[in-house]
């Protein structure tokens, strides 16, 4: 089996952890990959289900060498590769001077990205008839794991820190909608600011499409160095059933901002989430990435992963014929654009670990 279709198996079908105690400990609920362990296979980290029933079925799983206390891979009964976990961050050990630990403001993703959910409250979240049926914002504060409100300052303390003990090398910011026209482009521009001021590190902002785009020259002119906007799905019928609230905003008005984006951050350095496995075919997914790729936006293409507690909890993963297929053409796609997920200065897109389309690119 090649790394191409063993990241594409694993990321669809999760993984077993037989040794319940090895490595450290995963995601469950919240905004991001949840539901899963970072994982290096092979010398790629990725981001991997384990808290999800589809991981419970999977068919592969992780054993624990009592001898070396090495990790391996195994598919059945024959052993894939060996496998590594990443290092609990040093960061997590700190807290800030009013005593909220630092990994309740940001967390470590993949190897070197630092990622927070700035407002961790969602306009749409609370009422079943707008909220996204995928989206599980409120698990991790209801569960004590992270903070409603990251103010700009403990924001910069937590990545001046994380630059400086765990060489982190680029930080995603995303945010739960508020109810206010910018979509919450203007705390992001708040946040920007003051951890620019703390460390030079590349950031990614992730919101809505604003109801003013002049607020993206206002991101980038804080130190937001790219932009996510994320689709999710396509299809009309798809977005009106999984995300009702969102669906109001209509796909075409997410192009207009695409486009008024690339023109202030550069061509490939505005990307966008679609979630395979939601209900759009292989040709609606290909065809729309083939769109955005034209206008200069990145497709980040990812296996949808239900998550604990959701009402897509049950929901099907995509299979991986279907995901590896996918792969193969948008990254057919970015090949023949010269568009690169390793050009983009920050981001989800840039780090990569919750798909393997990177290794698609060529």
């Amino acid at each position: 089996m090649n790394k191409q279709q063993l990241l594409t198996d694993l990321q669809t079908h999760g993984l077993q952890l037989i040794e319940p105690g090895v490595g450290v400990a995963g995601r469950k609920g919240g905004a991001g990959p949840s539901d899963h362990k970072a994982v290096t296979v092979d010398g790629t980290t990725v981001m991997v289900p384990i808290y999800t029933g589809a991981a419970a079925r999977s068919p592969y799983t992780l054993i624990l060498d009592p001898t070396t206390e090495q990790a391996r891979l195994q598919l059945g009964a024959e052993t894939v590769a060996p496998i590594v976990f990443p290092q609990q961050p040093k960061f997590y050990s700190l807290q800030t001077s009013d005593g909220i630990p630092y990994w309740k403001i940001a967390l470590l993703h993949s190897q070197d990205v630092l990622a927070t959910t700035i407002l961790q409250t969602c306009m749409r979240y609370a009422d079943t008839a707008t909220a996204c049926q995928f989206c599980a914002i409120g698990e991790s504060l209801a569960a004590g794991r992270t903070i409603a409100r990251k103010t700009p300052t403990q924001l910069a303390e937590v990545a001046e820190a994380a630059v400086r003990l765990d060489g982190v090398k680029h930080m995603v910011m995303t945010t739960g909608t508020p109810n206010t026209h910018d979509r919450g482009a203007a705390y992001l521009t708040e946040c920007a600011q003051a951890i620019k001021d703390s460390v030079n590190l590349p950031i990614q902002a992730q919101c809505e499409p604003p109801d003013d785009f002049a607020w993206f020259d206002r991101l980038q002119t804080a130190g937001v160095d790219s932009l996510g906007m994320h689709l999710e799905a396509v299809n009309p019928d798809v977005r009106a059933k999984i995300m009702p609230g969102k669906a109001i905003v209509p796909v075409e008005y997410y192009f207009e901002a695409f486009v008024a984006a690339v023109k202030v951050f550069g061509w490939g350095q505005v990307s966008t989430y679609l979630l395979a496995g939601l209900g759009d075919d292989l040709s609606t997914l290909v065809e729309t990435c083939d769109r955005l790729i034209q206008m200069g936006v990145y497709p980040f293409v990812v296996p949808f992963v239900p998550i604990s507690g959701t009402p897509l909890a049950n929901h099907p993963t995509p299979n991986s014929a279907f995901m590896f297929s996918l792969y193969q053409q948008v990254g057919a796609l970015l090949q023949r654009s010269g568009m690169s997920s390793q050009d983009i200065k920050a981001g989800c897109a840039k780090c990569g670990a919750c798909s393997a389309l990177s290794t698609f690119e060529g």
